[in-house]
């Protein structure tokens, strides 16, 4: 009898740990939107034309045009990205009402890009590169804004992601925020260059040049030994390049400059895949801003290409 009584002790006490431990769990994972609806900083007077080359620079067209249309400004999403925790869909970020984020409040878009929050409080899955924009500046994020106000409304949505049962779950990113996700935090370190800054700005931050450019763990967060040292793409077709010294060694600032500008490479070479939806969008930039992207692709640290 004693034995019986220990036992249902011992099971009690394990259900009241593990309620504890699931509100925990609970509590740590919820969605912590950054930006108030209030914040003055969103009041201020919004520019579309900078918010035109933030869109160019954060290559947002390749993502979200709706496939099989030529126009890049038609933002109706519905490209599938395959991934090991199953296919993704890009959503409609067009200013349609009803299909798109034409309903959003300046606020709620802020909370999107700088801590992966949507405007109803769940967390966006890492597909959506926020853990490289939540270090973009305010007054960039609300001059995209207003420029993606002026692109033309597209009605639709896309299917839903078709993702393995696990990971339908989006509160368990909460737990996989609290690991990989530093909200407000860039890789780019401030040098007093002003155009190497200028650069790690554009590549870490708006470009998200690591996001394609590195490899990833089991947890789909970029392994860090990898950053800008190429790996597997991550629809499982094809290995994205070195983008380190130890590939691109022999390239010059004016000629990763001109392949941002033209597409061509200095063995007379032209990039492909992807990368060609890269330079479409970098092709609209300034010059001053190619050659910064540059600057800073020249100074990362040479790094070995992981094997495949």
């Amino acid at each position: 009898m004693g034995t019986a009584r220990a036992a249902a002790r011992i099971s009690i006490w394990l259900s009241v740990v593990a309620v504890f431990a699931l509100a925990a769990i609970w509590i740590v994972t919820e969605p912590v939107a950054p930006i108030a609806e209030d914040d003055p900083r969103l009041l201020r007077g919004d520019d579309p034309a900078r918010g035109k080359l933030i869109f160019a620079a954060g290559d947002c067209a390749s993502c979200h045009a709706t496939p099989g249309q030529g126009d890049r400004l038609r933002l109706g999403g519905g490209l599938a990205l395959a991934s090991p925790f199953g296919t993704f869909r890009a959503p409609n970020i067009s200013p349609d009402p009803a299909d798109g984020i034409g309903a959003w409040s300046p606020a709620n878009f802020a909370n999107a890009m700088l801590g992966g929050v949507s405007p109803h409080g769940e967390h966006y899955y890492p597909v959506f590169p926020y853990t490289s924009f939540t270090g973009m500046r305010l007054a960039d994020i609300a001059d995209l804004w207003a420029y993606l106000k002026t692109l033309p409304a597209v009605s639709g949505r896309p299917p839903p992601h078709d993702l393995f049962v696990l990971f339908r779950i989006r509160r368990l990113l909460g737990l996989w925020k609290l690991v990989f996700f530093r909200q407000g935090y860039s890789q780019a370190h401030v040098t007093g260059d002003v155009v190497l800054d200028r650069g790690g700005y554009l590549v870490e931050t708006v470009g998200h040049c690591a996001e394609c450019h590195s490899s990833r763990n089991m947890f789909g967060a970029i392994r860090p030994s990898t950053r800008f040292a190429g790996g597997p793409d991550p629809e499982g077709i094809g290995f994205v390049p070195n983008i380190t010294p130890s590939r691109l060694g022999n390239w010059s600032e004016a000629d990763i400059a001109e392949m941002l500008k033209n597409g061509n490479t200095p063995d007379h070479g032209r990039v492909g895949s992807s990368m060609a939806d890269v330079v479409t969008n970098t092709a609209t930039l300034r010059q001053s801003d190619r050659d910064a992207i540059a600057r800073y692709v020249k100074s990362l640290p040479p790094r070995p290409t992981p094997h495949p």
